[in-house]
């Protein structure tokens, strides 16, 4: 291996590691964790989303290389709209998960009539307070539970992943489709994508693990500053992907 190919797969894990940490993919990311309870969970958010923007990178990248396809500017521009869209869309999902958390019916059943129930689990300042409380739990099967948590970390790590496939086609990314066309051979320029992509896992795995931190802390004995955050990284997500939208809408104009 020459000095000058080793250099520039330094180049791409470095890129890679700093691609991670676009605002962009932060955000998305915190409003995918806020949901979450297990640094585990917040972890394998990052590697999925690594593993979609590299699958994403791969297929552009081979394009360029075998059939030196470039990525038309109109196109590039909305790509990146697009990364606005699904950040609001993004934030109104965490939002209204965190409303439906507080706000949901139960069917109780008096007299022979079944009916729902609504009922709103409050903070515990609200409990200290004397107002309301309702607490429950719902015994099931252990294998159900199982299932359920199963079922759960596989939509986890398919919205990662699409997520991650995003934002493959649009920022910085471009940057490495650039370095992409200045190597030597279709090896050289796959081996520069997957060290590019390991570095966007690499980076995307700390951060995830950083912002689900706090909601993994605080989800049990602080669930009202739990749900503070998660309002935060909602409208966060909101407010950015609107100022991406018109960033891009005023560029296309």
């Amino acid at each position: 291996m020459d000095s000058q190919f080793l250099t520039t797969l330094i180049l791409g894990f470095t890129l890679g590691l700093k691609h991670a940490l676009d605002p962009d993919h932060v955000v998305a990311v915190s409003t995918i964790v806020s949901d979450e309870r297990s640094l585990l969970r917040s972890a394998a958010v990052g590697i999925s989303w690594g593993i979609g923007h590299t699958l994403t990178l791969l297929l552009v990248g081979l394009a360029v290389l075998l059939f030196r396809v470039t990525l038309a500017e109109p196109l590039a521009l909305l790509m990146e709209f697009a990364v606005g869209v699904m950040l609001v869309i993004l934030g109104l999902q965490t939002i209204w998960l965190l409303r439906r958390k507080r706000v949901h019916a139960h069917a109780h059943q008096h007299d022979g009539t079944r009916h729902p129930h609504f009922h709103a689990h409050p903070v515990p300042q609200e409990v200290e307070q004397g107002e309301m409380q309702h607490l429950h739990t719902h015994p099931g099967p252990e294998w159900h539970s199982a299932l359920a948590g199963l079922l759960h970390d596989l939509r986890l790590r398919r919205k990662s992943v699409l997520i991650g496939m995003v934002h493959g086609l649009a920022g910085s990314a471009a940057l490495m489709l650039l370095v992409l066309a200045t190597v030597r051979s279709a090896v050289q320029g796959f081996a520069y994508i997957l060290i590019f992509g390991i570095g966007s896992v690499g980076g995307m795995l700390m951060i995830s693990s950083l912002i689900g931190l706090p909601f993994a802390l605080s989800a049990e004995r602080f669930s009202w500053l739990n749900e503070k955050i998660g309002l935060a990284a909602g409208s966060i997500s909101i407010g950015l992907g609107l100022v991406v939208m018109a960033q891009i809408g005023a560029a296309m104009i």
